[in-house]
């Protein structure tokens, strides 16, 4: 008999994003094309964009962009910022280093606060730098909220107060595309003046929409910038969306999908999503700690939602772990970047994501430790699902 490389079952998808994608979303996706010019069309934007105010917590205006994340990082940074201009931002890991490194290739300076990749944002650090900028030259303050190089998740709210509390008036720009509909979120009480996200986490959907939520100031500093600006422009597409259409051709069938799951988020009730991810977070590090392996995070204010990044023991290779796994168990876990790369593997959980496939994905951690001959207890699983029983 012949082999077959036909694998029995589900792949497990346990990156921290993309995430799992419900198939309802992905029925909605394939409905035929509209005409995004048509009658029908406007009602469903206009519709998305109230959907998503309790998402972001806010009254503010959200534009959606047919883009990744990154997409979302240049235009938050386009609009409200001219080259020349300086920002303060933080080395919390391999995403804000990309976001350090566009604001460089468009001509804004960065004062760029190292860190070990293990801590969030310090917000004494925070409010030193703004109190010593007594001429605000500093015109942004630059957070990724979560960190998903890392599993670290920084302080929103302290750092809001530390920039009142040194009375600086620069603009709180945050990237949240591995923390929304993860975590409870407030653009409008923590005062953020661009928050920045993207589809493919949290809002389980594909890649391909960038978001921007803009605050009144915000809004108000990008009519003076002198960046050039014509594809992320805030102002075509907000007086555009008042009529429920796009400046430009809009991803029309992932709008199909984004309102599924809105629906789906909305249906399970928002403080219950924050909760599961909660939980289900909570129940990872304590198979993390019952293998003995140690949490790259290091503070448990900032730990993540979203993901865990699990260092590997002295001397072993994330990689060749992960390799063994994908081969023998047909699961996928996120791979070290940058700094950590080789010595860490990312378990998400996030996203349509339950107490089961938790407990599948923890199982397939322990087995390939084993096969791999990584020191480490068992038991990890045991005590996630003894967690998981009493809560």
């Amino acid at each position: 008999m012949s082999s077959s490389n036909v694998r029995a079952g589900r792949h497990f998808l346990q990156i921290p994003g993309p995430s799992n994608v419900p198939d309802s979303i992905l029925r909605a996706m394939s409905k035929a094309v509209v005409d995004h010019r048509g009658p029908e069309f406007p009602e469903l934007t206009l519709s998305i964009l109230e959907q998503l105010k309790p998402i972001f917590n806010t009254q503010s205006p959200i534009i959606i962009y047919p883009s990744s994340g990154t997409g979302a990082w240049e235009a938050a940074l386009v609009n409200c910022l001219s080259p020349g201009d300086k920002v303060l931002a933080f080395e919390t890991g391999w995403f804000a280093t990309l976001w350090k490194t566009m604001a460089e290739k468009l001509g804004i300076e960065v004062d760029w606060v190292k860190g070990d990749w293990r801590h969030g944002v310090d917000p004494t650090v925070v409010e030193e730098k703004l109190r010593a900028d007594s001429k605000h030259s500093i015109k942004g303050v630059c957070v990724v909220h979560n960190e998903t190089s890392t599993g670290i998740t920084s302080r929103l709210n302290e750092i809001r107060q530390a920039i009142d509390a040194a009375g600086h008036p620069a603009l709180y720009l945050v990237d949240t595309i591995s923390s929304l509909a993860c975590v409870d979120y407030r653009h409008d009480d923590w005062k953020v003046d661009v928050t920045v996200s993207g589809s493919q986490k949290g809002l389980m959907l594909p890649p391909g929409l960038g978001f921007n939520a803009v605050s009144e100031k915000a809004l108000n500093t990008s009519k003076n910038v002198t960046s050039k600006v014509s594809y992320w422009s805030w102002q075509d597409m907000i007086q555009n969306n008042q009529n429920g259409v796009f400046p430009y051709t809009p991803a029309t069938n992932m709008f199909y999908g984004l309102q599924e799951a809105l629906r789906l988020l909305h249906a399970e009730g928002l403080e219950n999503v924050y909760a599961r991810h909660s939980r289900l977070a909570k129940a990872t590090r304590k198979a993390v700690e019952a293998w003995g392996l140690e949490n790259l995070c290091l503070v448990p204010e900032e730990f993540s939602n979203s993901l865990t990044a699990v260092l590997m023991p002295e001397g072993h290779d994330a990689d060749q772990l992960r390799k063994l796994i994908i081969a023998k168990f047909d699961m996928s876990l996120g791979t070290g970047l940058g700094k950590v790369k080789s010595k860490i593997f990312r378990i998400g959980h996030l996203g349509d994501f339950n107490e089961l496939m938790l407990v599948g994905t923890l199982g397939g951690v322990e087995m390939g430790l084993g096969i791999a001959g990584i020191p480490h207890n068992k038991g990890g699983v045991s005590a996630a699902m003894n967690f998981l029983t009493q809560t």
